[in-house]
């Protein structure tokens, strides 16, 4: 009898192991099953493979600093970058942040009532920043409140240190540019990449200035990021905590260090603001190298709001616009290089040219004058006259061997090549103009080695059937009609006639360094020579000699007091705003006299006709704030 017990128990026992066996089997094959299912096989419109959707479900991160490189002046000085202590937080199920009292402290602590913070998180569906409601950058938290925040035991709610690029009051560089979405640009420019899946079509791409220019060597490596873990229905996982994942490249993010004297820049923004400079721009060269110093265009513009009310993104330094009689440099240096003209030659002003409706700013004339009291008196007549003894090729040649009417910012075609591109710092620079339709091609010279054209050789076919034109020669000759040039083509004018008619090319980045300091690249000084020769050391010490009479007796007296002695030519050319007449009004010149240590040239634009030259009076306050700058430097 207990031989029969002992035999079915030991059958039952041998039934539960098989049903336990098979259990195990068909779990063990179950998981193989779902190892292996391939992620292509049909899905739903709301699920994937079930290992994507597991870590979707249970992986939230948020990048903490994208990698990208950082401007800093030519001191070292940080132009962009910045990192802050601000408030992250993930998404999770509702109600499972903290106790009730935790999320009442944690609104306090945030300035903010707790029912709209609530609505905040539970509004989450991705990682996200809390930022002020009159922002869109995250919050930067106060010593006090990251102290606070850390009493707090709070899920899924964290104080991070967090890249700012343009911080709260950061002052916008037109130079410098801004980031935003491209998705076309980003497709041309990185098809590689984002076929790798390293970046996307919507990441942030340079918009403008050495933003744009240098994009794919500010890029970097790669961001760092922070991993937050939830199980599948969005429970905080306690144990697995965070991670923090970020490029192991020792070498990045890079560094490029700038021509820009930050302080310098900052105080000419304050100064142009406070001055009352609505439209325009300012740029200051290094006298001795060419190299962009400050370089400000208004309006300014919100790099954290493009958008914003006033905002304007174009920059004003780099447009080309008529610049009125500072092209009668232009205009002298022809005659005096071409012999038409000399410098003593007495040309006679009685208001009126007689001719194209012309006629001198200056009622009832100058009387009896030389070209170069023509010059600081700035005589339309005398110009004039000057612009229909030339022909279009003269001018074209003048303008060429000075740096006017093509762009001269640094540019290296052969040795930095940026995406099958040449490098070139300011993409935004305009060439200007001459004559409508006429562009820079090509120049001839003469069989005898003289620097007088045979016949044009310019791009536009219009020469000879237009330009020969008596009245278009007159009103070229005195910087209107069809002619344009850039304020930065205006001070870098000066550079040249300082250099004895050595044309540079101004410089903005000086190298690129890695994070370990070492150099990665350098970009040297350059020059921008015309192939077709340049103007004579006479004919720029003419020139400068002009200037000085400017502001010493000329057109310019008025700013004949300050800090420093000072030279240059004020401009004034018409044009029209929605069918009303406006002026731009312009200042080109350096200081001091004795020694040059600046050249500066200042954009007034579409000013009403009968206001007075802004930019003259601005001209000379932004001299003395470069005086009391260099002072402030020497004393330091």
């Amino acid at each position: 009898m207990q031989g029969k017990r002992a035999a079915k128990r030991q059958l039952r026992i041998f039934m539960l192991a098989i049903a336990f066996s098979g259990l195990i089997l068909m779990l063990l094959l179950r998981m193989a099953w779902l190892t292996w299912l391939p992620s292509s096989a049909a899905v739903s419109g709301r699920s994937d493979h079930w290992q994507g959707e597991s870590v979707r479900q249970r992986e939230w991160g948020i990048i903490l600093d994208p990698g990208r490189a950082d401007f800093v002046d030519r001191s070292g000085h940080s132009i962009t970058g910045e990192t802050i202590q601000v408030l992250a937080a993930f998404p999770v199920q509702y109600g499972t942040w903290g106790e009730p009292d935790s999320i009442e402290e944690l609104a306090a602590i945030l300035q903010t009532d707790r029912k709209q913070l609530l609505s905040w998180l539970e509004s989450l569906q991705e990682p996200r920043f809390w930022s002020a409601s009159s922002s869109r950058q995250p919050l930067a938290l106060t010593t006090d409140q990251i102290a606070k925040l850390d009493q707090l035991k709070l899920n899924a709610i964290r104080v991070l240190p967090f890249y700012q690029r343009y911080p709260e009051q950061f002052s916008a560089k037109h130079v410098i540019g801004y980031l935003s979405q491209h998705p076309e640009r980003m497709e041309r420019l990185y098809p590689e990449q984002l076929g790798k899946g390293t970046i996307k079509r919507h990441d942030l791409i340079g918009g403008s200035g050495l933003e744009k220019s240098l994009d794919a060597l500010l890029r970097g490596v790669g961001p760092t990021a922070l991993s937050h873990y939830t199980d599948g229905s969005g429970i905080p996982l306690q144990g697995l905590g965070v991670r923090l994942a970020s490029p192991t490249n020792p070498y990045y993010p890079l560094q490029v260090a700038t021509t820009l004297d930050l302080e310098l820049q900052n105080k000419l923004e304050r100064m142009l603001g406070a001055a009352g400079l609505k439209e325009g721009a300012v740029v200051v060269l290094d006298a001795q190298t060419a190299d962009i110093a400050a370089m400000i265009s208004l309006p300014l513009f919100q790099p954290q709001q493009l958008d914003a009310p006033g905002t304007d993104l174009s920059n004003h330094a780099l447009e080309a616009v008529a610049p009125g009689s500072i092209f009668k440099l232009v205009t002298a240096a022809a005659a005096l290089e071409t012999k038409t003209a000399h410098w003593n030659e007495t040309f006679h002003c009685s208001g009126e040219y007689g001719r194209y409706g012309l006629s001198c700013w200056k009622h009832g004339g100058h009387g009896s004058l030389t070209l170069g009291e023509a010059l600081a008196q700035s005589c339309n007549v005398t110009f004039a006259a000057l612009g229909e003894r030339l022909s279009a090729s003269e001018f074209l040649l003048a303008a060429e061997w000075l740096g006017i009417g093509r762009q001269v910012g640094w540019n290296e075609p052969e040795r930095f090549n940026l995406l099958g591109s040449p490098l070139r710092l300011l993409e935004e620079e305009q060439a200007g103009q001459l004559f409508a339709g006429v562009h820079r091609e090509a120049a001839e010279q003469a069989p005898d080695g003289g620097k007088r054209l045979l016949a044009p050789s310019w791009s536009g076919g219009v020469l000879q059937a237009e330009v020969q034109d008596g009245g278009v020669m007159a009103q070229t000759a005195i910087g209107q009609r069809d002619v344009q040039m850039t304020p930065l083509q205006a001070a870098n004018l000066m550079i040249t006639l300082l250099g004895g008619g050595e044309v540079r090319a101004p410089r903005l980045v000086t190298e690129i360094r890695y994070a370990n300091g070492q150099r990665m690249m350098e970009l040297p000084a350059q020059r921008a020579e015309s192939p077709y020769g340049r103007i004579s050391p006479a004919t720029a010490r003419l020139l400068l000699r002009g200037m000085e009479a400017v502001v010493a007796r000329g057109t310019g007296q008025t700013i004949r007091h300050g800090v420093w002695e000072v030279a240059g030519k004020s401009g004034t050319a018409q044009t029209a705003v929605a069918g009303q007449p406006r002026n731009h009004q312009w200042f080109a010149g350096y200081g001091p006299v004795e020694a040059p240590r600046y050249a500066v040239a200042v954009l007034s634009k579409n000013r009403l006709p009968q206001s007075s030259n802004q930019a003259t009076l601005l001209f000379r306050q932004v001299m003395d704030l470069l005086a009391a700058h260099e002072q402030e430097r020497a004393d330091g």
